[in-house]
């Protein structure tokens, strides 16, 4: 491997929020444009035991390579049983500025805490906080940065089309934040559309995993493609079967050590011995085991919100 380079990177976060749930089960309220979503075989307890220690194997892993992993817990008074993806509903970003989104389904709507924001403003420099969540009510929605997949070098916003990101939403997002945004529309292995872009887009330092087949404009293909590459990324290609196995939901982390990509391991099990080289040039894997939480149609990248703020002291 050569990762000599610093590991530090504007794309890739030193810190994450975590939600470890208690109460967690697959959303039937979100299972209707979700297809990458599965019924648990297992009873409600047993399948909620199991995400809870899920969650906290994954935050012990991310800690000893190095991560800073803020974990809060979900009690389940409030009937949210997608909390473990906090990245949808809230992003931070350099310079102090958190947003907050505009959920799709009602129970995700509850999902959003002034506790973590508190937390954020209390160990981070944080300036301002954009609230788009009041678009619920005119039926406009952008789900974070599961909607959006942003290359914070370029100041790109990939976003796929679907009740999850509207145009408008993302049109006032990418205003207040200067990202531009490049949108196309997709289909999964079944010709409907990927309802998340961070399922088949996963955007590190110095290489991309994207799912060029399963956007459906081949020139549009092209040009995310050749955007991404400008870049002087390395982009590898995901087929529609490693986008099922959620080898793009994953996320490029810093580290003291240099950086990681979390991705879990039934991702990292999909990834061709090819892929795996361009990856370690760069990124050491760092596979967390989640199959109980990936029944609920998201994997490692959604339970894992970046923290881009700079620290008021030591937060470890």
């Amino acid at each position: 491997m050569h990762r000599s380079e610093t590991p530090m990177s504007i794309q890739a976060p030193s810190a994450v929020v975590m939600v470890r749930p208690h109460r967690f089960t697959p959303n039937p309220e979100t299972a209707e444009d979700n297809s990458f979503q599965k019924p648990s075989e297992r009873s409600a307890d047993e399948t909620a035991t199991r995400a809870h220690e899920e969650v906290t194997r994954a935050a012990a892993t991310l800690r000893e390579a190095g991560i800073t992993v803020h974990l809060f817990d979900d009690d389940g008074r409030h009937n949210t049983p997608d909390a473990v993806f906090p990245n949808n509903w809230f992003s931070t970003h350099p310079g102090g500025h958190v947003a907050l989104y505009p959920m799709y389904n009602p129970s995700r709507r509850r999902e959003r805490r002034t506790d973590i924001l508190e937390f954020l403003k209390q160990h981070y420099r944080v300036q301002d906080i954009i609230d788009y969540s009041g678009l619920e009510h005119d039926g406009l929605f952008l789900e974070g940065t599961g909607a959006m997949v942003l290359d914070h070098l370029a100041r790109v916003a990939f976003t796929a089309r679907s009740n999850r990101a509207d145009p408008l939403a993302l049109e006032r997002f990418a205003t207040h934040f200067n990202y531009e945004p490049l949108v196309f529309n997709t289909a999964d292995a079944q010709g409907k559309a990927i309802y998340h872009t961070n399922v088949l887009m996963c955007i590190a330092t110095q290489f991309a995993l994207v799912a060029l087949d399963a956007i459906v404009d081949p020139g549009r293909a092209g040009e995310v493609r050749q955007r991404l590459e400008e870049t002087g990324r390395e982009v590898l290609p995901i087929s529609q079967q490693q986008v099922a196995d959620f080898a793009g939901n994953a996320i490029e982390l810093s580290s003291p050590q240099g950086r990681v990509l979390a991705l879990s391991t039934r991702a990292a099990a999909s990834l061709s011995d090819a892929q795996r080289r361009v990856i370690e040039h760069s990124a050491r894997l760092l596979p967390l085991d989640v199959p109980t939480i990936e029944l609920a149609g998201g994997s490692v990248r959604c339970m894992l919100a970046g923290v881009h703020l700079a620290p008021r002291r030591s937060t470890r």
